[in-house]
C-alpha cells in the first residue's frame, strides 16, 4: 500500500513537472483543432441545429458566461493549449479574424462526424470534410498575412493539429437505424472499415498546406 502511494505520488510530480515544463514557453506557434461537441467553442452557435451550448446551464464556471462550449467551463482542447502555453484561448473558425488565426483556429462542431451525414438529424453541422474547407480557407488568409506561400508552409509544418471525432458516426448514425440506413448498407465491421478510410483520406498531411 505504502509502494503504491510512493509510485502514484511520484507520477503525479512527474506530471506537474511536465506541464511546468510546457508552459515555460509554447512548443508550438500554433494550434488547430478538429472535431465534434467534446471540442467545439462556439462554432455551432449561429447555426440551425439543436446542437447547441450558447445558453446556461453550459458555461456556468467559464468566464463571461456559455460561449458554444459543450461543457461548464474550459474543453479539452482549452486544456490542452493552456498546457502548450498559449496564453489566450484557440478562437473558433466563426469568429477568428486577422492575425489571431497565426495561433491557431478551432473547427470543430457539436454532432459532426467524418461522414457528412452523421447527425443531420438534429440540423446543421460541420462535418469533418467542411472543417477541411474551413481549414483551407484560413490557409488563404494565412497566405495573405505572411506574403507568400513558403513562409505559409514553413509555419504550418509547426503547428499542431488534434483532431477528435467519430463517436456521432456511430451514436447519430449507424445505432439510429430509424433515421439512417448506414446499419441497413454494412455489418459493423464494414461500416468501421469504411470510417476507417474515409478518416484516413481525411487525414492525409498534404491536406494541410498551401498550395
Amino acid at each position: 500500500m505504502v509502494a503504491r502511494i510512493i509510485v502514484t505520488f511520484t507520477t503525479i510530480l512527474m506530471i506537474l513537472n511536465f506541464i511546468k515544463l510546457v508552459q515555460a514557453e509554447s512548443r508550438v506557434p500554433c494550434f488547430f483543432i478538429f472535431g465534434d461537441s467534446l471540442l467545439d467553442n462556439g462554432n455551432n452557435n449561429n447555426l440551425n441545429t439543436t446542437a447547441r451550448a450558447n445558453y446556461p446551464p453550459y458555461g456556468v464556471d467559464f468566464p463571461g458566461g456559455p460561449t458554444g462550449r459543450f461543457t461548464n467551463g474550459r474543453n479539452m482542447a482549452d486544456i490542452l493549449a493552456h498546457v502548450l502555453g498559449f496564453g489566450n484561448f484557440i478562437p473558433p473558425f466563426a469568429s477568428a479574424s486577422g492575425r489571431d488565426i497565426l495561433q491557431g483556429v478551432n473547427y470543430a462542431s457539436g454532432s459532426a462526424g467524418i461522414r457528412n451525414e452523421s447527425g443531420s438529424h438534429l440540423g446543421t453541422c460541420i462535418f469533418m470534410d467542411w472543417q477541411l474547407k474551413n481549414h483551407q480557407e484560413t490557409i488563404s488568409r494565412i497566405v495573405n498575412l505572411l506574403g507568400n506561400k513558403d513562409a505559409t508552409n514553413v509555419h504550418l509544418n509547426k503547428c499542431l493539429y488534434s483532431v477528435g471525432i467519430g463517436s456521432n458516426d456511430y451514436i447519430n448514425n449507424y445505432l439510429m437505424p430509424e433515421k439512417y440506413q448506414s446499419s441497413r448498407l454494412y455489418t459493423p465491421s464494414q461500416y468501421a472499415t469504411l470510417l476507417t478510410q474515409q478518416y484516413a483520406q481525411q487525414l492525409k498531411v498534404q491536406t494541410y498546406f498551401a498550395n
